[in-house]
């Protein structure tokens, strides 16, 4: 039996119609939680800059032993700032694409 049908083949035949050229399907974030994400990115960075200084000129014996060298504390809280830093990066990111994209719309 032959295929009469006029819809176009698709490369997974469960997934639909091909999506139009010059179309991305996806998530659309509303401007205001764009805005939050954005924010938040940017606030991240901020905290996060500000905590690494002041771990950095840490005098209490925390973050430095007493012959100045970095103690397990300074090390688990510097990888908790990196991980910050990409996270409020990433988030940080995917806000201003939406408040890019919805500017254009």
């Amino acid at each position: 039996m032959r295929d009469t049908s006029t819809a176009p083949p698709t490369a997974d035949p469960g997934q639909g119609p091909e999506p139009r050229a010059g179309r991305r399907a996806g998530l659309v974030l509303s401007r205001r939680t764009s805005w939050f994400l954005l924010a938040f990115g940017v606030w991240s960075w901020f905290v996060w800059i500000t905590f690494v200084k002041n771990l950095w000129k840490d005098s209490s014996g925390l973050a430095f032993d007493d012959a100045g060298d970095p103690t397990g504390y300074f090390w688990i809280h510097l990888l908790l700032a990196i991980t910050s830093f990409l996270l409020g990066t990433a988030i940080g990111l995917l806000g201003l694409r939406g408040v890019r994209a919805a500017r254009r719309a």
